[in-house]
This record gives C-alpha cells, structure tokens and sequence, in this order.
C-alpha cells in the first residue's frame, strides 16, 4: 500500500521520542503489504476498529492511536493523524 504522509510520523516522532519505534514499524508493514478490504488489515492489525470513515490503530502497547483513512481500491492510506492515548480522547471523526 501506499502510505501517504510519512511526515505525520515524523513530525509526532520529534515531539514524543518514545513514540519513534511504533510508527515505524507501522509504516514497515503497511508499505510492505496489499490489503484488500477491513477484514484483510484486521488480521494483520487486530487492534485496528473503524470509526467514522477512518481505520484507528493502537500502536505503543496502546499507548497511541493512528488514524487513517485507507482507499483499499485504490491501495492508498492517507494518515490523518497519530495521538497519544488522552489526546484520542479529545477527537471526534
């Protein structure tokens, strides 16, 4: 899949240090593999729900939350955004 921006990771990697091998390992996954539909990402990701129109993941032990809306037609994932746990708590989709 395409997974676009990987900036977003980058930019939530500089301002949470500890939060650098998660998304990482993230992306790592998703550039890696084509998935077809929800069912195909769940059971790579089982943490993963959908809410509204984006897929959340749990990512860090659950200590974070990545949001994304996936285009699986067209095999594209725009990252939307990457939380810590409390500041998930505070959005809405």
């Amino acid at each position: 899949m395409h997974v676009i921006s990987k900036k977003t990771l980058q930019d939530f990697s500089e301002w949470h240090p500890e939060a650098r091998n998660p998304p990482e390992a993230w992306f790592s996954i998703m550039e890696k593999t084509s998935f077809r539909s929800f069912a195909d990402l769940r059971r790579c990701f089982n943490s993963v729900d959908k809410v509204g129109g984006y897929c959340v993941f749990n990512i860090g032990g659950n200590k974070f939350r990545l949001i994304a809306a996936i285009h699986f037609n067209r095999q594209k994932v725009f990252i939307r955004s990457i939380l810590t746990h409390e500041h998930y708590d505070h959005w809405s989709a």
